[in-house]
Formats: C-alpha cells, sequence, structure tokens
C-alpha cells in the first residue's frame, strides 16, 4: 500500500470537496501484472460523500472527482472506481 499516494489522493479531494466520509483503498495488489500496475500506477476505489454533489448526476460527480485529482491521473492513478454520493 502507497500511504503517500493515498494521503495525496486524501487531501486533493478533502480540498474539492469537504466530505462527511471519505474512504479510500488502495487496490493495487488485486492487479499484480496488470499493465498499469507495472508502469507503478496504482489501482484505487474511492467512496466518497459530499454536499458538492447533491443534485448532480452520476457521471458529473464522476467528472468532479477527475477535476479534483487533475494530474494524478496520469501519473499516479492508473485505474478508479467512485462511488460519489450526497449526503441524503
Amino acid at each position: 500500500m502507497n500511504t503517500e499516494r493515498i494521503e495525496k489522493i486524501r487531501t486533493r479531494l478533502e480540498q474539492a470537496f469537504q466530505p462527511v466520509s471519505l474512504e479510500i483503498d488502495d487496490q493495487s495488489h488485486l492487479h499484480a501484472g496488470h499493465a498499469g500496475a507495472r508502469d507503478g500506477k496504482g489501482h484505487f476505489q474511492i467512496n466518497i460523500v459530499s454536499a458538492a454533489f447533491n443534485g448532480k448526476p452520476l457521471i458529473k460527480r464522476h467528472r468532479l472527482v477527475y477535476e479534483a485529482l487533475g494530474e494524478m491521473l496520469e501519473t499516479d492513478i492508473h485505474a478508479l472506481i467512485i462511488n460519489a454520493l450526497p449526503p441524503e
């Protein structure tokens, strides 16, 4: 598990969304030998609950998470499972 990378993800998401709840699971070990794992990028699952997602369709919530992570999607993250929900 790459705790530095997880903390970088956490910081970006907390700054962007002030989440009520945020869980980041490094699933890279499940993808050993996969093309993305060979180049050092990670596989992560993000469960985030934030008022910033109120009234937004699923695709918009995902796009907001991608925007918040920025260049990490090119340098640090190969695969991402996103569960982005409003508090209600």
